[in-house]
């Protein structure tokens, strides 16, 4: 008889069929499946939102989990391209977007009106505008799927922000129903263009110009720009925020106006500027970001002119935490992933999450991943509060927002990096999600400032000027303060070191050469208040009969996220084990189980 090595290929049998391969998440309701997230929307959100947007976070769960994961997989493999002349040779370039694309702006323009839900009612039959948190709750499912988009997503909220507080009346009737618009024929969508080759981070060394024209017959005042914008994402939106210096005015930020910069006309005739080439981009794939050329383009003044810079902030501050939630939200798919890699793929006879390493990686993407979800809720809950004219809200927010954004936007990297590990090999080609999860988490640290300028805006601004950081420890004191299912000593030991944290914020703030301690002490208050939040989080959930494991998440934020530790330590069973456990079952953490391990 021959022996196997004869036998035809197709005759060949298991075990090395694609049955061996582990799947990935596509064709799972992405609202339905996270029991975190719904569980914070019950502690965060008012219960009438909750019913009203059910069906439609059930419905955006599917389709994020479904067709929108498919749309942009292709998306980003089918990039956009940019056209220099139309087809009479004329200088007029345009961008040429895949179908997928398309589709996706569909959906979060037109179907689910992202851009304009917070700004005015009616959008999903909604009554008057969504509070932040339900904006921020459509953006967690949508951005699992889909992170390119979003960029001009936040924009033209932003912009729809700006323009509705600073623009003139006029300027609003000629730009707020097109703004707000969910008919993609006539919506404007948005962006902001600030990065400029000599300034950066540095946004006092802005070269652009603007030249006073003068008052319309429309009672809007024109300017005319001039000069080169370097890194422009959604570089052919309808409708451009952007910095520009008047010619004659001061150096440095205080001498910068805010203009509103239209891709077309009023008649129709296209603006004086050109996008001179697409960037060759790490990540973001599916979205234009390209250069910009302005030879005398004509834009609308935004408010006042020698105030431009502060006004500006304030739609920066927006993005920063709308950077927040998305990392929160990529970090939440890596879970997922890795998750059902780990439940299902087998080595040596045994699936995945039965081996020490393995577990313990899988906690290092989970805890990251619930503490940006936890500040996420926390964080749109505040802003909703400061929206409603809650100044200690406002006050509570400044810090919150840069705090999130350094630390959610650095987290996601070592997250994406971890799940993609945990898949194998296979997480390093294209056709799975995890390269572009991989990709897309970097950019998190540079739009809309870097690790450094966010951690300086944190020590050298809200704690050192505004004292934020009391308003945080006070914040997570009244909240502790109201959880009476909290062990008494491990209430303590979270006041504690929401107290140290801000004592150190405040040490570093207070002399110029410790400069350098400003990304620890920003760390430092994000770990503690998200510990504080996971451990009321949890008390509150398990009191009312649910899951308690965020109680156990804080204590593993206070161990492996603030604790310094002797490398050569051996620590071995113990609560951390049995909280593992716990923590990777699917089943309910009951309140006894996880208040007994935290005080262990």
């Amino acid at each position: 008889m021959p022996d196997d090595t004869t036998r035809p290929r197709h005759e060949m049998h298991a075990p090395f069929g694609a049955h061996n391969i582990a799947p990935d998440c596509r064709g799972m309701n992405f609202y339905r499946i996270d029991r975190g997230f719904r569980d914070l929307l019950g502690v965060y959100l008012d219960a009438d939102w909750r019913a009203r947007m059910e069906p439609h976070f059930d419905r955006m769960g599917e389709l994020a989990g479904g067709r929108l994961d498919e749309l942009a997989d292709i998306a980003d493999k089918h990039g956009p391209v940019l056209h220099p002349r139309d087809r009479f040779g004329r200088d007029e370039e345009w961008i040429q977007y895949h179908p997928a694309y398309r589709e996706m702006e569909q959906i979060a323009f037109g179907e689910f009106g992202m851009h304009a839900m917070s700004h005015r009612p009616g959008v999903l039959g909604m009554p008057e505008p969504a509070p932040p948190l339900v904006k921020y709750a459509f953006t967690y499912l949508f951005v699992q799927a889909e992170f390119g988009l979003m960029c001009p997503i936040s924009m033209s909220d932003t912009s729809n922000l700006t323009i509705n507080k600073y623009g003139s009346d006029a300027l609003k009737r000629l730009l707020l129903d097109r703004l707000l618009s969910t008919d993609m024929a006539t919506v404007l969508k948005g962006a902001q263009f600030m990065t400029e080759k000599a300034g950066g981070s540095d946004v006092g060394a802005i070269e652009t110009e603007a030249e006073r024209v003068g008052m319309g017959p429309d009672g809007i005042e024109r300017w005319r720009i001039f000069g080169d914008k370097w890194f422009c994402s959604h570089a052919d939106a309808d409708l451009t925020v952007m910095l520009a210096r008047p010619r004659g005015a001061a150096a440095g930020t205080r001498g910068l106006g805010l203009f509103a910069l239209p891709r077309h006309l009023e008649d129709g005739a296209r603006n004086a500027y050109r996008v001179i080439r697409l960037k060759d981009k790490l990540g973001t794939r599916s979205m234009a970001s390209g250069e910009v050329r302005l030879d005398g383009a004509v834009a609308y003044l935004v408010g006042d002119v020698n105030n431009g810079f502060k006004q500006m902030m304030n739609q920066v501050n927006l993005s920063r935490l709308s950077h927040g939630v998305r990392a929160a939200a990529m970090m939440r798919r890596c879970l997922n992933e890795s998750l059902v890699v780990a439940r299902v793929r087998r080595a040596f006879g045994r699936t995945l999450d039965a081996f020490p390493l393995l577990r313990r990686q899988l906690l290092k993407i989970m805890v990251p991943t619930e503490q940006a979800l936890s500040m996420a809720m926390w964080s749109a809950a505040v802003m909703g509060r400061a929206n409603g004219g809650d100044r200690g809200a406002a006050e509570l927010l400044r810090i919150l927002t840069p705090v999130f954004k350094f630390r959610a936007c650095r987290d996601n990297i070592p997250v994406a990096g971890h799940a993609l590990e945990v898949r194998g090999g296979t997480g390093y080609v294209e056709e799975w999600v995890n390269a572009r999860l991989v990709r897309d988490a970097q950019i998190g640290t540079l739009w809309e400032g870097t690790s450094n300028i966010n951690a300086l805006d944190v020590v050298t601004r809200a704690v050192a000027k505004n004292q934020g950081h009391r308003a945080l420890q006070a914040a997570i004191d009244e909240m502790l303060g109201r959880s009476p299912s909290l062990p008494g000593q491990f209430r303590g030991l979270l006041s504690a070191t929401m107290s140290h944290a801000a004592d150190f914020a405040q040490q570093v703030a207070a002399d110029s050469k410790r400069e350098k301690h400003s990304r620890v002490a920003a760390g430092a208050l994000y770990h503690a208040a998200t510990a504080a939040l996971l451990a009321t989080e949890g008390a509150m959930l398990g009191a009312a009969g649910g899951d308690s494991r965020r109680l156990l998440l804080a204590r593993l934020v206070l161990e492996q996220r603030l604790r310094r530790h002797d490398p050569f330590e051996l620590r071995d069973g113990g609560w951390e084990d049995e909280a593992t456990a716990l923590l990777l079952s699917d089943e309910p953490v009951p309140l006894e189980k996880a208040a007994a391990l935290v005080s262990a």
